[in-house]
């Protein structure tokens, strides 16, 4: 699958596939392409729930809804899928695994899923004694044997539901527990997520030990090599210095999504619907919000050929005029045509100003005072001169 394609996939196929991955990489070996397929899933897997901002530092797990506590996860497994990555700097493979594994269970301590015994002891570099260490080991081996009975428990019993509603639904159409069935799936999906989330705590406690003592040990055997090896340090160093260089920039290069935060959505709509696969992330700016179309399912997105159509299309529309655009289109709307009326106002102003229109003003000015000037000219004429004066000698009377 190219990288195009898995930009273009919603959230929930995403994760969907990356634990596909991850499952088949846990039961089996899997080829290092698969292992980089599932990988590069669950970093755009990351960079969108930080995108979307589902989880909040000020939340606890009762807080989290149930459709978002399976993206817990990611970073578990971007941890162990990257323990399995084959490279020459084995070092490096267990820094950044490591750093997944703390990543994990730092949001579960921050969501209160941590058990007290392990927070106690997160982050001490060999502060217990051995019994303790090993009185840890038991309980926290405890605590996955119960949660993987558990998730067995809880899978059974959806079978077991799942087969009476089928055979319930084959001799009665209707039953009336059907929604309280819909609960139980509900509370079930919930417990098993949280079982999950508590196995996966387990299996990331276990992993850090040994990724650790891995580490230490070829830390040791490279500084007993680099020991042994002061004759030839002239190229075998200046290699081996250029090499983690050429490691340090391609691993700076390919984290670079997790240390560049992502801008955050500020659109609630819009969020769910990149949840839900109705929109990408990058159309966060081209993001339309159409209007809610009501009527009957056979007619919704179809195109209505007659009246009767038409007169069943709207036998269920609601009781008020529903909105055609969204809050931030009006106010981009309401933006453009204050910016045009701002430029209108300024063009008048400059008009009123030049130099043209005061001119102009002026010789309309003047040439009106002549009008005035030559009718009152005119009447004081007529005054002088009444009708008919200049004729009287003309007349027989005269």
């Amino acid at each position: 699958m190219g990288e195009s394609t898995m930009e273009e996939m919603p959230l929930p196929a995403l994760f969907e596939q990356a634990r596909k991955i991850h499952s088949m990489a846990t039961e089996s070996s899997v080829d290092q392409e698969t292992l980089r397929k599932g990988i590069e899933a669950l970093r755009r897997c990351d960079e969108m729930i930080s995108k979307l901002g589902l989880f909040s530092s000020n939340e606890t797990k009762d807080d989290v809804s149930t459709a978002n506590l399976k993206y817990l996860l990611v970073p578990f497994y971007l941890g162990e899928l990257t323990e399995k990555v084959a490279q020459d700097d084995r070092i490096q493979v267990l820094k950044i695994s490591q750093d997944q594994l703390k990543e994990y269970i730092s949001i579960c301590e921050a969501l209160e899923l941590v058990p007290e015994d392990e927070l106690e002891t997160f982050g001490q570099e060999g502060g217990d004694s051995f019994a303790a260490r090993r009185a840890k080991k038991i309980a926290r081996f405890k605590r996955q044997r119960a949660a993987e009975a558990k998730l067995q428990e809880i899978k059974e019993r959806k079978e077991r539901r799942g087969r009476s509603l089928r055979a319930a639904a084959l001799s009665a159409p209707v039953e009336a527990g059907e929604e309280d069935a819909q609960d139980d799936d509900g509370e079930e999906e919930r417990e098993a997520w949280l079982t999950s989330i508590s196995l996966a705590l387990c299996k990331s406690f276990d992993l850090l030990d040994m990724l650790k003592k891995e580490e230490e040990m070829l830390l040791a055997i490279k500084e007993k090599q680099s020991k042994e090896g002061d004759e030839e340090f002239t190229r075998e160093i200046l290699d081996e210095r250029t090499k983690r260089a050429e490691t340090w920039h391609r691993n700076a290069a390919s984290q670079a999504p997790f240390l560049k935060p992502a801008d955050p959505i500020t659109c609630a709509t819009f969020a769910q619907d990149v949840i839900e696969g109705r929109a990408n992330v990058s159309q966060a700016h081209e993001h339309k919000h159409q209007p809610l179309i009501f009527g009957p399912a056979s007619l919704v997105g179809g195109r209505l050929t007659s009246e009767r159509e038409r007169l069943a299309a709207q036998v269920f529309q609601p009781g008020y005029r529903l909105p055609t655009m969204s809050i931030e289109e009006a106010g981009l709307r309401e933006m453009e045509m204050m910016k045009k009326w701002q430029e209108r106002n300024a063009k008048l102003m400059e008009e009123a100003n030049s130099s043209w229109h005061r001119d102009g003003t002026r010789r309309a000015t003047e040439d009106e005072d002549a009008e005035v000037e030559k009718a009152r000219a005119w009447d004081d004429w007529k005054d002088d001169h009444p009708r008919g004066a200049g004729n009287k000698k003309l007349t027989p009377c005269g």
